[in-house]
């Protein structure tokens, strides 16, 4: 475990992999970017929290698979104990039970190691905004498994009227909040769909889409885009 002083307006990130070559490779990187320093590098979940007790990294990139304690149960305490730190989960893992379960016990993003090293930057700097960030390629596995919880009764059985394949519908009720264009705005992103896609089917700039969002988020009481996905499919203004 190590750690140096950090630039002062860099996000500050701490590697934990216990694979040394990994973390090298991964810490040359991320250090060659102006806003992001890599301030400290762990081999297993418990030193994360050492690391954690001592320094106050805004971003911990996490693999699953370590020692002595494995990347969700280290996620779970990060998130009872340093709420301020967010985690990211880097992982080879693209099966949807892995990342429901590190969202679930309070992951940022979940990224898969096979992704390119200018996708990863614009991750950490998403969740560093406030924002939730999952790989591509696990986001359509994601909302299979929601499909699977929200409408699969107590016996297993598909509930009457709605279909497995069916598609993404927002659907109108008495205590929704969201105005026509930001039910459409969130419906896109149950897809899926990161915010330059949203402004590209909707017509709309980019930015409009990042206001539209924040104004979702807020609205609904929630701080990134997997809650008010997963919420609004609990409240039913979302059907998959």
């Amino acid at each position: 475990m190590e750690n140096h002083d950090s630039r002062a307006a860099a996000i500050k990130v701490l590697l934990a992999d216990d694979h040394q070559l990994f973390r090298e490779g991964l810490k040359r990187i991320l250090n060659m970017e102006e806003d992001i320093e890599v301030i400290g590098e762990c081999g297993d979940g418990i030193q994360v929290l050492e690391f954690c007790n001592e320094e106050k990294p805004d971003i911990v990139l996490m693999d699953i698979n370590m020692p002595v304690e494995n990347g969700v149960e280290a996620t779970e305490k990060l998130r009872e104990m340093f709420p301020e730190v967010k985690v990211i989960i880097l992982s080879i893992h693209d099966d949807e039970s892995y990342v429901f379960e590190t969202l679930r016990k309070g992951a940022n993003g979940y990224l898969l190691k096979d992704m390119e090293a200018e996708s990863l930057i614009n991750a950490i700097r998403s969740v560093h905004e406030g924002y939730a960030f999952i790989h591509p390629k696990v986001t359509g596995k994601l909302i299979q498994q929601l499909r699977r919880m929200t409408y699969l009764n107590e016996t297993g059985a598909m509930s009457e009227g709605h279909s497995a394949e069916a598609g993404v519908k927002f659907v109108a009720g008495e205590n929704n909040p969201l105005t026509r264009r930001e039910a459409e705005v969130l419906r896109l992103m149950a897809e899926g769909k990161s915010n330059k896609m949203i402004g590209e089917y909707l017509f709309i700039s980019e930015k409009t889409v990042k206001n539209h969002v924040s104004s979702i988020l807020q609205k609904m009481e929630v701080d990134d885009r997997t809650q008010a996905v997963i919420n609004s499919i609990k409240y039913g203004w979302v059907t998959l």
